[in-house]
C-alpha cells in the first residue's frame, strides 16, 4: 500500500483534501485495503470522507470482518444509503453478515423495487446458484433490432451488474437466447435480435449448487451465466466476479477437510483462538480413538515380537510409507473429481490404474529397501523378504483405499474431501500392521 496514505491516515486530524486527492486516482479495490489497516475509529472516519459515489464502490470489496465494523459505525441511513447504490448480489452478502433486527430497519429505508429482489434472494438455499446470483441483468426482445437493443443498453446499462452478454426474454420472461456486446456491435443496426442470438446457451437453475455453477464457467468459459427457475423463466444472472469467490471457498472448505478440520468462513488470524481448537479437536479425539485399532493389533502379535523383536524397527516405515502412497492417490483422485476429470463410474478404471501404479512402486521401493536390509541387519534373507513383501503389500492396499473411498463417498452424496489424508492414514496403518504380522509369522513361522 502507497506509504503517503499510510501517513496521511496516522496522523490525528484526517487531512480530507489529501486523501480525496490520492483516492481520486485509485481503484475501490485497491482503496479497500485501507480498511485492514485501521482501526475502527479511523475506518469510520475515513469511509465518511469519500465521495458518495465512490463509498459504496469501496464497500463492496471491504472484507466482511471490516464490514460489520462500519455497519455498526454508521446510522442507519447511512447504511440504507450504501445498500441502495450496491448491486443487489453484493448488498444481499452485507445484509447476510449483519443482525436481523439491523437488516430490517435498514431495508425499510431502501427503495421499494430493492427491497423486494433484496428479499428474494435472500430466501434461496445458502451455496445455491439463486444465492449468488443478481437479478441486476440485460434483457431484449426477438423483435428488437441492433440499433434498438443499443439504445436499450444505453438507456439501463449503467444500472446493471455487466453489458457484455445480454439475454432475450420472450412471452413470461422465459429465456429463449443470448447475444454478447460483440455480436451486436459487428451485426447490421436493422437486423432483428432473433436472427442474431444464440439458442443453444449453458444456464442454472436457482436450486443447483454454487460449485456445479461455477463448474459451467470453466467449461464453456463464460463471463456471466444465466440463472432460470424450474419452469425456465430468466431471474438472474451470476458474474465471473462471484465466480471466484465460490471457487476460493470451495477449494478452502475441501483443503479443511483434508488436513480434518471442520471448516470455518473467518481468517484465520481473526478466528478466535476457542473456536480455531473446538474446529480441531474434534476431528482429533477421533483419530485419536481409532488409533486404538493399531494398538490392538500390535498387542494381538505380542508373542511374535517377543521371538523376533527386530520386527519392530520396521514398524514406522511401513506405517509412513503406506500412509503416504494413500495420501498421494486421495489427493489426486478428490482434486481430479472437483474439476470433473474423475467420475464415480470410473470407479474400475481408476482401481485398474492405481494397483499397476502401486505395484511399480512397491517394487522399486521394495528392492531398495531389501538391498538396505540385507546390509544394515545382518544378511537374513528371510528379514528382507518379509519386509519386502509387507510394503509391496501395503502399497497396493493404500493405494487401492486412497482411491476407493472418495469416489465411494461422492457416490453416497457425500463430500469426498472428507474421506482424505487423515481417516486413509488410520485405516491403512492398522492393514499394514495386519499384513506385515501375518507375512512374518508365515515366513518365520512364528
Amino acid at each position: 500500500m502507497d506509504e503517503n496514505i499510510l501517513s496521511l491516515i496516522e496522523e490525528d486530524h484526517l487531512p480530507v483534501a489529501q486523501l480525496n486527492a490520492h483516492f481520486a486516482g485509485m481503484n475501490a479495490a485497491d482503496i479497500a485495503e485501507i480498511f485492514q489497516e485501521t482501526g475502527k475509529k479511523k475506518a469510520v472516519q475515513i469511509f465518511r470522507i469519500l465521495p458518495k459515489n465512490m463509498a459504496a464502490k469501496v464497500f463492496a470489496y471491504i472484507e466482511s470482518e471490516e464490514q460489520q465494523v462500519l455497519v455498526e459505525a454508521l446510522t442507519e441511513n447511512e447504511v440504507s444509503d450504501i445498500i441502495n447504490k450496491l448491486f443487489i448480489d453484493d448488498a444481499v452478502d452485507v445484509l447476510e453478515e449483519i443482525p436481523a433486527d439491523v437488516v430490517n430497519r435498514v431495508l425499510q429505508k431502501v427503495n421499494p423495487e430493492k427491497r423486494k429482489l433484496i428479499n428474494q434472494l435472500l430466501q434461496y438455499p445458502e451455496d445455491s446458484a439463486g444465492s449468488i446470483m443478481t437479478p441486476e441483468y440485460v434483457d431484449l426482445r426477438e423483435n428488437q433490432t441492433v440499433e434498438e437493443a443499443f439504445q436499450h443498453i444505453r438507456k439501463i446499462g449503467i444500472n446493471r451488474e455487466t453489458i457484455y452478454t445480454s439475454y432475450v426474454i420472450g412471452p413470461d420472461r422465459l429465456l429463449v437466447g443470448i447475444v454478447t456486446a460483440k455480436e451486436l456491435m459487428l451485426a447490421d443496426p436493422k437486423k432483428p435480435i432473433g436472427e442474431i442470438m444464440e439458442t443453444n446457451f449453458a444456464f442454472a437453475q436457482t436450486t443447483d449448487d454454487q460449485e456445479a455453477a461455477a463448474a459451467l464457467f470453466k467449461k464453456y468459459s463464460l463471463l456471466s451465466l444465466p440463472v432460470v427457475d424450474k419452469d425456465r423463466h430468466m431471474v438472474g444472472i451470476i458474474t465471473v466476479d462471484d465466480v471466484v469467490e465460490v471457487i476460493e471457498e470451495e477449494a478452502t472448505e475441501d483443503f479443511e477437510k483434508m488436513a480434518a478440520l471442520n471448516p470455518s468462513d473467518e481468517p484465520y488470524l481473526k478466528t478466535p483462538i476457542l473456536k480455531l481448537t473446538r474446529n480441531r479437536i474434534v476431528w482429533l479425539l477421533v483419530l485419536m480413538l481409532s488409533a486404538t485399532v493399531t494398538g490392538s493389533i500390535v498387542a494381538g502379535f505380542e508373542d511374535a515380537l517377543a521371538v523376533l523383536p527386530i520386527l519392530v524397527v520396521f514398524i514406522p516405515m511401513l506405517m509412513d510409507t503406506g500412509g503416504n502412497a494413500g495420501s498421494q492417490t486421495s489427493t489426486l483422485i478428490i482434486r481430479g473429481m472437483a474439476v470433473g476429470e474423475i467420475q464415480s463410474r470410473d470407479v474400475l478404471r481408476v482401481l485398474g490404474r492405481e494397483i499397476c501404479i502401486a505395484v511399480f512402486c512397491g517394487l522399486g521401493l521394495g528392492l531398495i529397501n531389501y538391498v538396505r536390509i540385507y546390509l544394515m541387519y545382518g544378511r537374513s534373507s528371510n528379514l528382507c523378504i518379509t519386509v519386502t513383501l509387507s510394503l509391496i503389500v501395503t502399497i497396493v492396499i493404500a493405494k487401492s483405499i486412497g482411491c476407493i473411498l472418495p469416489l465411494v463417498a461422492k457416490k453416497l452424496r457425500m463430500d469426498p474431501a472428507v474421506m482424505a489424508a487423515p481417516i486413509i492414514t488410520t485405516l491403512v496403518d492398522g492393514t499394514s500392521l495386519a499384513v506385515y504380522f501375518s507375512i512374518a509369522k508365515g515366513i518365520f513361522k512364528l
